[in-house]
Order: structure tokens, then C-alpha cells, then sequence
């Protein structure tokens, strides 16, 4: 081997000071939103057995779960309701009653803490007796303009009752901009919209429909949600949305997407976030529990691998165990 090698990479590796120099990716716990499954049926936190450690939360174990994730740093939650079956219905009424699940929980939070950063998902699924996230017609096709329309209706309920960020996760045409103009419309110019734009009609979804009971009950989400071959069109759903008024543009999946996260960061300004969902959560959780893989080495892994693909702000449900070890490597 030549003895005078002018470049030795190595040698900014050598210790973890000099590697701290040029370290180009930071995670911390600003970059997570924690979402977190609700529900009244009973007064006990269900454990959700497809995804281990999490649950859906009673309105007391909520505010215990979120003062917990406060008090290590993740100041952001988004909220999903398991609904009772008597209450969904083919028309999805519910997703706009102000007194439902979501707006006396959205009330709560940011009564008893205004700093807390609330993000609601916007969607009919977990309404709907269909399951799909929007309205049915007889012949099986998902309707786009009549959805919408309740949409708007969800958005404003969510943002009188304190709202700060809503996430139509849906994949209508055109609901961005119906909704911003709803908002507007109402007062409520400064409620942000992070768009679901680039949502793929994805396996890794399935036990998120378990935890909420939401999976279709006939038909798929493939006329709606994206194509998992396709990237190119991602492109344009965020040009669509951008222009719409949306301020902050999401990915979903995030790991099986990450060449698709770094296209759409090259191609906006906005804020984008990456959502690490149930499937890929149970993915890391099951091999972790058989001895496998080092959770907490995967699971960092994982997520630095999101924030390097070019996400600013990552949804995940390790959102706070990370916060709490990044705190711990500190």
C-alpha cells in the first residue's frame, strides 16, 4: 500500500468529536409528531397487539401520554379515533360533529396545554361504515367532489375547536384548496393544512386499520391513493397542492419511500413532512422482540434515514421511546 495516501478519509472518523465536525444530519425531538389512537369505548388504554406499545387511549390516558411526550421534548401530536360501529354510517356525519371524539380531545389538549401543537387527520375512513376515506357511490366508486364537500365540513370542526394543523390525509382532487378556502372563509386563516400528497396505496397500513377498525369493507384504496411504482407523479400532486395553499406536504409511507421524500424536497421550499407507519413500526418491534435487531440501533437508524432522505418533521410511534434515547446519547 502506498505509505503517502494524500487522502485518508478515516481520519475524520477517528473519534466522535471529529465526526460531530461534519456530521450532516440532525435528529432531535423537534423533528416528531407523535400520533397517538383515541377512543370511549371503556375507561382503560386498549393495547394494540399488532403494535406493540401502543394503545388506543382513553381521554385520561391521553393526557398521560402526551404530558409524558412533552416532558422529553416532542411537542406535537396528531390525534386518530377508533369510532363505535353504531356511529359510522355510509354518509360519515360523524367526522363533523362538534361534539365528537376528536373535538372535545382537540379542546382538552390545548386547554391544558396551549403551547402543545394539535394536528387532526382529515379523512372519512374511520367514520364511514364503508371504511374508505371518502363517500361511496351504489356502483363501488369513491366519490371526489361530494367528499370534499364533508371534508371542509371536518377541517372547520376540527379548527373551531382548536386545531392547530390539519392533515387531510383523504387524496381527493381539489381538497386542498376547498379547504383552505373553507378555513379562510371562516376565520381561520391561521389554522396550517399539512397535506397528505404523496400517499401511497400501501401493505404497511394494515395494522393501523386493525388499531381503528378502518379497513375497507369492499374494494381498495388504489383509485385514490397513489400508485406504489410511481414516483413522477408524485411531482405533480405537489405542484397540485403547493399551489392550493397547502404549507407543509407529507410522504406516506416514509422508509419504502425515501427515494420519493428526496425528489419532493427537491422540488419544494415548503416543509415536508415523512410518516414511518404501523407497518413499519411492527416491522422493527417484531424483529427487535425476537432478538434479531438492536431496537433502539434500528430504530435511530431508521429515522436519521428519514430526516437525511430530506424530511423536516417525521410522524412516528417510537416518536417519543426516540426522543427519550436521543436524550440519553446526549
Amino acid at each position: 500500500m502506498n505509505q503517502f495516501l494524500r487522502s485518508r478519509p478515516r481520519r475524520n472518523r477517528k473519534s466522535e468529536v471529529i465526526r460531530s465536525f461534519h456530521r450532516e444530519t440532525h435528529l432531535g425531538p423537534e423533528h416528531f409528531i407523535y400520533p397517538l389512537f383515541v377512543h370511549e369505548e371503556g375507561n382503560e388504554a386498549v393495547p394494540i397487539a399488532s403494535m406493540p406499545g401502543c394503545f388506543r387511549h382513553t381521554s385520561e390516558s391521553l393526557l398521560a401520554e402526551v404530558e409524558a411526550a412533552l416532558a422529553v421534548g416532542v411537542g406535537s401530536v396528531v390525534l386518530f379515533p377508533k369510532v363505535p360501529e353504531d356511529r359510522k354510517t355510509k354518509s360519515a356525519e360523524e367526522c363533523f360533529n362538534p361534539e365528537g371524539l376528536v373535538p372535545r380531545l382537540i379542546r382538552s389538549l390545548k386547554q391544558r396545554w396551549p403551547e402543545l401543537c394539535v394536528v387532526t387527520d382529515v379523512a372519512l375512513d374511520p367514520y364511514s361504515s364503508d371504511g374508505h376515506d371518502g363517500l361511496v357511490a351504489p356502483d363501488g366508486r369513491v366519490l371526489n367532489d361530494e367528499t370534499v364537500a364533508l371534508l371542509c365540513m371536518q377541517a372547520l370542526s376540527q379548527a373551531e375547536a382548536g386545531a392547530d394543523v390539519i392533515a387531510p390525509s383523504d387524496m381527493m382532487d381539489g381538497r386542498v384548496a376547498a379547504i383552505r378556502g373553507a378555513l379562510d372563509g371562516a376565520g381561520y386563516s391561521e389554522v396550517s393544512i399539512l397535506s397528505y400528497c404523496a400517499k401511497y396505496a400501501s401493505a404497511f397500513y394494515g395494522p393501523f386499520r386493525d388499531a381503528l377498525d378502518s379497513a375497507p369493507r369492499g374494494g381498495d384504496k388504489k383509485t385514490y391513493q397513489m400508485d406504489p411504482a410511481n414516483a413522477r407523479e408524485a411531482l405533480r400532486e405537489v405542484a397540485l397542492d403547493e399551489a392550493e395553499g397547502a404549507d407543509m406536504l407529507m410522504v406516506k409511507p416514509a422508509g419504502p419511500y425515501l427515494d420519493v421524500i428526496r425528489r419532493v424536497r427537491e422540488a419544494t421550499t415548503l416543509p415536508i413532512a415523512a410518516y414511518q407507519v404501523s407497518g413499519e413500526y411492527a416491522c422493527l418491534k417484531a424483529a427487535a422482540q425476537q432478538g434479531w435487531l438492536d431496537e433502539r440501533a434500528v430504530v435511530l437508524e431508521s429515522l436519521i434515514s428519514i430526516r437525511r432522505a430530506g424530511a423536516d418533521v417525521i410522524l412516528s410511534y417510537f416518536a417519543k421511546q426516540a426522543a427519550i434515547w436521543l436524550r440519553e446519547g446526549r
